[in-house]
């Protein structure tokens, strides 16, 4: 069938890829002339099923209430006359008791096992280049009591397949020894995770998928009406409406903007990441092995000569104004850690809006309307679950049941039946 997938972004891409490949009709639809120039454009560049600790967990409360007069807060709740924000940190306080934790962690690390043996299947089958490295990621800590409170959710994760251990500083070091210097007391560390230039990795699914038939157009949403199409602003700035058998909603933070008025309510908010990207200045002190700094909230992977730093969390509506004070924070961190590694004098600064849901479990599946589906609030995690969120998304609109055991969305009498364990109080409006 005909099938318009909104957003060119690494799941709106992912999604028309493995649709196209079940052999529907597939044209993708974003304001952007190219793939990948939003959230997608400068992200940490991990595929890491071990990040699977969402931010809402049972430490998550006091520490935001540390961190809310800090500019420069790893995670900072900007707090507005936004009804939308308030509801978004109620359900997010709400995810932070300890067993909706654990069962958000196996829905979390049960897509992004599935996603990354599906993106390892795309790489060989199409030989796509993008920077990637195969090394593992490290998560390291300089204080012990972070450490020790890594334990259980590591725990937690290998019971539900993922091959992460806890490691002690020597075996840190052993890893990266660009950490030397850093004050490293232990880390978890998983060696199947991986990392890559997500920007790059788009754009070639994107010209892989436009190569197989999949067309590509520039305009912007105006509005979504399953029955009708879709009301679309051309670059000439006409106004028209573009029909298809299905429609599947691929739109990152914007996707509640267009579904609420379908009765869709999505608890989905822009959360505001940073990067910094620099070139190498001293290979001997530049990591070369992707890591994660969970106390800071920052990822650090090594694209090629390029050294990637992302991460923070601002929440405060839909501004992508860069914040020099966040930015300065990441690349104070980054000196503090791997002094003479990188050039700050060439460091470029990115922020982009991640579409978080208060669980960090994203919504993936059908809605009301049978012919519309929806794929996104991926969070921090959108290209880690890209592949197996849209390979499972493709099976739902073939009638199929998904291959993954995931709380998705509301699935058609054929396809029910993986994942029902419900969705996270967060399926109002869409069943």
């Amino acid at each position: 069938m005909r099938v318009l997938v909104l957003g060119s972004g690494v799941v709106g891409v992912a999604s028309a890829w493995y649709l196209n490949k079940a052999g529907h009709e597939v044209t993708v639809i974003d304001r952007r002339a190219a793939s990948g120039m939003e959230t997608s454009f400068a992200n940490g560049g991990q595929i890491s099923v071990s990040h699977a600790e969402p931010w809402a967990n049972p430490g998550a409360p006091l520490k935001v209430l540390q961190w809310l007069m800090r500019e420069d807060a790893p995670l900072l709740f900007r707090l507005r006359a936004d009804a939308r924000q308030w509801l978004w940190g109620l359900g997010f306080l709400r995810e932070c008791l300890p067993w909706r934790t654990r069962h958000n962690i196996r829905q979390l690390v049960n897509l992004g096992l599935y996603s990354r043996a599906s993106l390892q299947a795309l790489r060989a089958e199409t030989g796509l280049q993008y920077d990637q490295l195969t090394r593992g990621i490290l998560h390291f800590y300089t204080s012990r009591r972070e450490l020790d409170a890594a334990v259980d959710p590591a725990r937690v994760m290998r019971e539900h397949g993922c091959d992460i251990e806890m490691v002690d500083r020597a075996r840190c070091l052993e890893i990266e020894p660009a950490l030397q210097s850093s004050g490293v007391v232990g880390g978890s560390w998983t060696p199947s995770d991986e990392s890559g230039d997500a920007h790059k990795f788009t754009q070639g699914v994107a010209k892989l998928a436009a190569e197989r038939g999949v067309k590509f157009r520039t305009g912007r949403v105006l509005a979504i009406d399953p029955a009708k199409g879709v009301k679309v602003e051309t670059p000439d700035l006409r106004e028209e409406v573009v029909s298809a058998d299905a429609y599947v909603v691929a739109l990152g933070s914007y996707s509640p903007l267009f579904t609420r008025a379908l009765g869709i309510p999505l608890a989905i908010y822009p959360a505001k990441g940073y990067s910094v990207t620099m070139p190498v200045a001293d290979p001997a002190r530049a990591y070369s092995v992707s890591l994660t700094d969970d106390e800071y909230k920052l990822v650090f992977s090594r694209l090629g000569d390029r050294l990637r730093i992302a991460g923070t969390a601002e929440l405060s509506g839909y501004s992508t104004e860069l914040n020099e004070v966040r930015c300065r924070a990441i690349l104070r961190r980054v000196l503090q850690l791997f002094p003479g590694g990188a050039d700050p004098a060439q460091a470029l600064f990115w922020t982009g809006l991640r579409p978080a849901t208060p669980s960090n479990v994203p919504y993936i599946g059908g809605t009301r309307y049978p012919n519309l589906f929806l794929n996104t609030g991926h969070g921090t995690l959108g290209w880690t679950h890209s592949c197996g969120s849209g390979r499972a998304l493709a099976d739902i609109v073939s009638g199929r049941k998904p291959e993954v055991d995931f709380a998705f969305t509301r699935l058609s009498p054929t396809a029910r039946g993986a994942g029902g364990a419900g969705r996270n109080g967060l399926s109002a409006g869409l069943s």
